[in-house]
């Protein structure tokens, strides 16, 4: 799994799940951007662990600082790096792990390509590691949100064989948030609920597919989705 993506916009994720914290260093943003801890906060709330019963219940604040890149409330064009601290760390709940290999995940993957891994949470492929990504891209949708008119969305589209009816031109953050599934859709979001937390007590989980789209609310830039 690469670390840095990207060309003229490029994000380089660090850290690991159980080290000191984790972040970001972003390049190419432009200066004079209006960008405080603020802006990015809402996101990695959004990502944060503990919200509900089908989500991970590791207890973190994920309070991002902005450590570079900024000054006076707006940024340089210089890269900004940004940081969140591990609070919840329980090393010892992993020892087993030390000698045995998660099914469904990559520690095998990290010793075999690297002969040594973090075996505490996964080290940077524990789902902590997105905390990076998610404080780099609040970045970009602020620059596209006041500037072009076009607010970027993502919300579940389906869990196992539960499809949420969802117009991506219509959609709004309200409707996305209306839910601990994150479904648009009221009635198949419910039915989503009861299907995890039925897997959950099973010691089983279940997939999905996350829809993106970037519809446009003004003039400027044509609508597109992904």
């Amino acid at each position: 799994m690469a670390n840095t993506f990207g060309q003229l916009f490029r994000i380089t994720t660090w850290g690991e799940s159980h080290g000191g914290g984790v972040g970001v260093v972003v390049d190419g943003c432009p200066p004079r951007l209006k960008l405080s801890e603020a802006d990015v906060q809402p996101d990695l709330d959004r990502r944060r662990p503990g919200q509900s019963s089908i989500v991970t219940s590791r207890k973190e604040t994920d309070a991002v600082q902005i450590l570079s890149g900024t000054f006076e409330g707006k940024t340089l064009g210089t890269p900004i790096s940004m940081w969140v601290k591990n609070e919840d760390q329980r090393s010892e709940a992993y020892n087993e792990m030390a000698e045995k290999f998660r099914p469904s995940h990559a520690d095998y993957t990290y010793l075999a390509k690297f002969g040594i891994r973090a075996w505490p949470g996964g080290g940077r492929t524990s789902a902590r590691e997105t905390i990076g990504r998610v404080a780099a891209g609040a970045v970009p949708k602020k620059i596209l949100r006041e500037q072009f008119g076009v607010e970027v969305l993502a919300y579940v589209k389906q869990v196992q064989r539960i499809v949420g009816e969802v117009d991506p031109a219509k959609v709004r953050l309200k409707d996305v948030e209306s839910n601990i599934v994150r479904c648009p859709d009221k009635s198949a979001a419910q039915k989503m609920i009861r299907l995890i937390e039925k897997a959950r007590q099973a010691g089983d989980s279940v997939g999905g597919i996350i829809e993106g789209v970037a519809p446009q609310r003004a003039a400027g830039l044509g609508r597109t989705g992904v």
